[in-house]
């Protein structure tokens, strides 16, 4: 391949369509793992056994064919490779908005509702602070439920019983609380915004449609996390 067919590739590559897309693709694959994960959470209500169960199985998923916990890694590597395309496309189209506009940020028109031309929801005000809130909690989830290096409450081998011990304690559950609602918001505008960049938005009545789909998967899966540790807290699960 000549050097100016490597270049043209790059280029195309590093294009804002592209990087939009990949923030698309990238976002809905952890939404995925999201609705997965919340499911597993839910399983508490089935008791200590059938929650460590599920808990080692996600580790036996694959064998033989995969040694223990491999599909667990391939999972792990899928997460952070999107996390990584993410947060890359990001912070590059926020750096090439804020250089198109001299660091102003971008005029929107004016309105009734805001006449200083800034139109913007609470969701799209808060998705960059807000991915920042929940990259920082889920830092903070992984030591304390996955690998028990934080243990508020306690330690304890058995997964259930970590969760148990952490949302025992009122301000545990409230810093989750205030990471869920970042999520919440950061989830309605990203899934919009998703569904937009590959090109969903096609007409008025679809732009409807996919505002409904990401106020209802943003409440579904901001109310399926917060069950759990709610109730621990309120003491209808020990």
């Amino acid at each position: 391949m000549s050097i100016n067919g490597v270049g043209a590739r790059q280029k195309v590559l590093r294009s804002s369509v592209v990087l939009h897309a990949g923030m698309a693709v990238s976002g809905l694959i952890m939404i995925l793992f999201l609705l997965a994960h919340m499911y597993g959470n839910l399983k508490i209500f089935e008791g200590q056994q059938a929650f460590d169960s599920y808990s080692a199985y996600l580790r036996e998923i694959g064998e033989p064919l995969l040694p223990y916990s491999g599909a667990l890694w391939i999972i792990r590597v899928v997460l952070l490779l999107s996390v990584g395309v993410h947060i890359y496309a990001a912070f590059t189209l926020w750096f090439r908005s804020r250089a198109a506009t001299h660091g102003k940020g971008a005029w929107r028109y004016e309105s009734t509702k805001n006449r200083r031309g800034v139109q913007r929801s609470y969701a799209s005000f808060t998705l960059r602070w807000g991915g920042i809130v929940i990259g920082l909690f889920v830092i903070y989830h992984i030591l304390h439920l996955t690998a028990d290096v934080i243990a508020p409450g306690g330690t304890s081998s058995s997964a259930y019983q970590r969760m148990v011990n952490g949302f025992s304690i009122w301000w545990v559950v409230l810093s989750y609380a205030v990471a869920l609602i970042a999520l919440g918001f950061h989830l309605r505008h990203g899934v919009w915004s998703a569904f937009a960049s590959l090109g969903a938005n096609t007409s008025v009545a679809r732009r409807r449609v996919l505002n409904g789909t990401a106020t209802v998967v943003a409440a579904i899966i901001l109310v399926g996390f917060f069950i759990p540790p709610l109730v621990i807290w309120l003491g209808w699960v020990q």
